[in-house]
């Protein structure tokens, strides 16, 4: 119900039409929209969300089950996923700080780099309740951090003015992966017996997705000015 409170509320937010800066470009969402996904950094980074998604759905919906399976207590598998929240504070504000400083595909690329690390020392290591909430701090402070960083790439090239716009079509993405890990965890799962394909599938993927967050670039759109009008 509070979330259906936004879109009125969210009225007084919105620019009035006709009053751009004189000689800034004007767009439509469709044009905004349009030109995005004919900008090859937005599918890259679009791409690397999907990643995104799928990591954390499936360490969400199948951790607990996954150390059930091991032979450790359900206590333990709701205990991992609070620290996983708690540590997700400190990630994100640890990633929104240094994205202000530093260049941010570096740093999308370093959580998902860092991300397929932490995935495979846990599941090379034997399991116990100390690796587990280890792993669990460790992919905490990984978590969301990925989300300033990427609301920071969509601004720094296409703007401010449709930014939530464009930040909805890469979190659906993001959305598709989520249910593709919950899915196919799910389905491995009941096929083999063991989540072990999916964790490596998590790593492989995190490998992709720190790849090709590297090719984007951050410059922003020079677009053609408006012309002014007549004297």
């Amino acid at each position: 119900m509070s979330a259906a409170l936004i879109a009125p509320l969210a009225t007084v937010l919105v620019e009035k039409r006709g009053k751009h800066a004189a000689g800034a470009p004007a767009q439509s969402v469709g044009e905004a929209v349009r030109e995005a996904f004919a900008h090859k950094s937005f599918l890259l980074l679009t791409a690397g969300y999907f990643v995104c998604g799928f990591q954390l759905a499936f360490i969400t919906v199948h951790f607990p089950a996954y150390l059930v399976d091991k032979g450790l207590s359900a206590n333990v598998g709701m205990f991992a996923l609070a620290l996983v929240g708690l540590f997700n504070i400190f990630g994100s504000l640890a990633s929104g700080a240094l994205g202000a400083r530093y260049t941010k595909k570096f740093l999308l690329s370093s959580i998902y780099f860092l991300r397929s690390i932490a995935i495979a020392l846990f599941i090379l290591a034997p399991v116990s309740e100390a690796s587990v909430y280890l792993f669990s701090a460790a992919i905490g402070l990984l978590w969301l951090s990925t989300v300033p960083l990427t609301n920071g790439v969509i601004a720094g090239i296409f703007g401010v003015a449709y930014m939530s716009t464009l930040s909805g079509f890469v979190f659906f993405s993001h959305q598709i992966g989520s249910f593709i890990g919950v899915w196919l965890g799910g389905y491995l799962f009941d096929s083999t017996g063991s989540y072990q394909v999916v964790w490596l599938i998590s790593i492989a993927l995190g490998v992709f997705a720190a790849l090709v967050n590297l090719p984007i670039e951050e410059r922003l759109i020079a677009r053609a000015p408006v012309p002014r009008p007549a004297a």
